[in-house]
């Protein structure tokens, strides 16, 4: 298959040819604009559903770790104080069969030792105790939160899903008509139009003559100005936005009103 030199397919055009094939190929892609308008922001909100999703997925892993190990915690702490208490007695019964004063005070001072390690294993689980209510208290409200934003996705995704549904046929067919077109574009110009379509706010690069003015930035454009834009000689871009200007012949404006 033989390949067209861009260079004579911009010969081949005229300039009213190319106009109007910038044209329409400005309607193609504002209709594109409006399909995926239309989804607004809903794919953002289906993103940042999951991540947040799975954000609390792994909070929740990371709490049921830190649950895991104050039980683990408070039972160590159990197990001392039965140890400590075993002790106790033994060494209360020792003290029933000393020999003298000095083993009976060596014998209370362990006892005295043991009682304090029971106060403070004691206090260890009331410490660990209360961190774990607070601990499940935030897993709960983690709990709730994450089935929550489950329903939300959920409800996004379905929604997402029946525009994608609705606008996905068209979008397919203005994608294959914009591509269609552009290949009828020279190369020079059709970099030019995307350049000025990525810079404008609203996405026009081509914009007809509305009431003497721009119809993109609306700054009012010169009497002779609107001629040479009318006679199809050359293409105009307006002098404040940068916009390829057309007339209301190349819009198939005139056709519309008659």
């Amino acid at each position: 298959m033989a390949t067209i030199d861009p260079k004579a397919k911009e010969k081949e055009m005229s300039v009213e040819e190319r106009l109007k094939a910038l044209y329409d190929l400005q309607t193609v892609e504002s209709s594109i604009d409006k399909i995926r308008t239309l989804r607004g922001e809903l794919p953002l909100e289906v993103q940042d559903l999951e991540d947040e999703i799975e954000g609390l997925e792994t909070r929740m892993g990371n709490l049921d770790g830190e649950i895991k190990s104050l039980n683990d915690a408070i039972l160590g702490k159990k197990n001392e104080i039965k140890e400590a208490g075993l002790l106790i007695k033994k060494y209360e019964a020792q003290q029933n069969n000393v020999r003298n004063n000095r083993e009976f005070d060596s014998l209370s001072k362990e006892i005295e030792f043991q009682k304090l390690e029971i106060e403070l294993c004691e206090k260890r689980i009331k410490e660990f105790t209360a961190e774990l209510k607070s601990k499940k208290e935030v897993g709960e409200s983690s709990k709730q939160l994450l089935e929550d934003r489950k329903a939300d996705l959920a409800a996004k995704k379905k929604e997402l899903d029946e525009i994608v549904g609705e606008t996905q046929v068209e979008e397919g067919r203005m994608i294959e008509k914009s591509e269609e077109i552009a290949q009828s574009v020279p190369e020079r110009l059709l970099t030019a139009f995307r350049r000025i379509r990525k810079n404008a706010r609203n996405g026009l690069a081509v914009v007809t003559v509305e009431r003497d003015a721009c119809g993109g930035c609306f700054n009012k454009i010169p009497p002779q100005r609107q001629l040479d834009i009318a006679s199809h000689k050359k293409v105009i871009v307006c002098e404040y936005c940068g916009r390829i200007l057309v007339d209301r012949a190349i819009g198939g404006e005139e056709a519309a009103a008659e």
